[in-house]
């Protein structure tokens, strides 16, 4: 979007309340907007993160339960982390899905997406209906592998 296309947000915008048309431009600003910011919040959480907690830790402690204890919180934080490194990627796919003008689309069905679970869920790809098809797909393969 360039310096001539720039959508301005209403400060008290709610996309649930758009009788506009679906994923119009304000709209989409909208979950662009919120996407970034969200991007924003784990990008600085996990630099706090590596600064103040993993370059920190002395993982080297005399005592067994100490050394245990540093290792257990040590490996939970770098999970923690490789979920939202996953999360990041997410929502830059769904930045790249707004620039494409496909975001808010179920990538299944091609039916819209409810605003409320986009709102709720912004890097949602599939409609409820489809997650639950997809999740009930996925439990019966696992029922039946074990």
């Amino acid at each position: 979007m360039g310096v001539a296309d720039t959508v301005l947000i209403p400060p008290d915008y709610n996309p649930a309340n758009d009788k506009g048309e679906f994923m119009n431009p304000v709209m989409l600003e909208y979950f662009r907007l919120k996407l970034i910011l969200w991007r924003e919040d784990l990008l600085r959480e996990s630099s706090e993160t590596i600064q103040n907690t993993l370059q920190g830790t002395e993982l080297q402690k005399p005592d067994l339960a100490d050394r245990a204890s540093a290792e257990t919180d040590h490996a939970l934080e770098l999970r923690t982390r490789d979920r939202e490194r996953k999360l990041v990627k997410k929502i830059n796919e769904a930045i790249m899905r707004i620039d494409d003008g496909e975001y808010g689309y179920c990538e299944e069905t091609g039916e819209p997406i409810s605003v409320a679970r986009l709102d709720a869920r912004p890097i949602a790809t599939l409609t409820l209906e489809a997650q639950e098809r997809h999740e009930r797909k996925e439990r019966t393969h696992r029922d039946e592998s074990e």
